[in-house]
């Protein structure tokens, strides 16, 4: 179920990040503080490659009947 989540997340926030940036306001403030760039890979990092690197993981773990919990 988290697993599921997170990966569901993880693929939203990066198909938004392709096609309608505008929409997270944490991504302004991070381009302000660190440049547009590194901001943006940060932001992409934080908010959609961790959160689908761990839903796949735990899917995957859970596939193979380890419980996270």
């Amino acid at each position: 179920m988290i697993g599921s989540a997170a990966t569901s997340f993880g693929l939203s926030t990066l198909l938004l990040h392709l096609t309608r940036p505008q929409l997270f306001s944490k991504l302004a403030a991070m381009k302000e503080r660190w440049g547009n760039a590194a901001g943006l890979t940060l932001h992409i990092i934080a908010y959609s490659l961790l959160p689908l690197l761990f839903g796949l993981l735990s899917l995957w773990a859970g596939v193979r009947g380890v419980s996270l919990f």
